[in-house]
């Protein structure tokens, strides 16, 4: 029972990392959040997807984690991301209610028979956004990063594909 957050900027080998971390086990489910609406984006799934092992159990599901998670009977669950996911919901509830929401998830992925690996883009470290939702997506993600790290027992900070430990609570 443990749930690894693995936090980095773009291309900074988040998901290489946490395919790393999985490879050597048989149950694995991917769990991707992004949505293909551009042939750029299909794409980038596809070229995601031929990364992965092919006996990888891969669901796609953009806006209820938590019901895919307590539906999956994994070894491994790797969530990809949360990044993508706050976006989906962005236009769809209030900050309050997706904060929830990631309490809700991280609470259930901590208790999980088996281990959840949680993928997120750290994206407080540039330059304030121009627009107000620029603005509102980098604190909520911000919040929603928070919220995972706080349950999680491990959490990795990635920077040019070399993971740093920021968290281990078997230490």
């Amino acid at each position: 029972m443990s749930l690894t957050l693995i936090l980095g900027g773009a291309r900074s080998g988040k998901s290489n990392f946490a395919l790393s971390l999985a490879k050597d086990k048989r149950e694995v489910t991917f769990v991707a959040t992004a949505l293909p609406l551009d042939e750029e984006m299909k794409e980038r799934i596809e070229r995601h997807k031929r990364e992965r092992p092919l006996y990888w159990k891969t669901v796609e599901e953009p806006l209820d984690l938590l019901s895919v998670v307590k539906d999956l009977d994994s070894e491994i669950i790797i969530l990809d991301c949360l990044t993508m996911w706050v976006s989906n919901l962005l236009e769809r509830h209030i900050d309050e209610e997706i904060i929830g929401m990631a309490e809700d998830i991280a609470e259930y992925c901590r208790k999980f028979n088996g281990e959840v690996i949680a993928i997120s883009n750290e994206v407080g470290l540039g330059i304030v956004p121009e627009y107000p939702l620029g603005r509102r997506y980098r604190d909520l993600l911000g919040k929603v990063n928070q919220v995972f790290a706080r349950y999680s027992n491990k959490v990795f900070f990635m920077i040019a594909g070399i993971p740093l430990e920021v968290k281990d609570e078997s230490k």
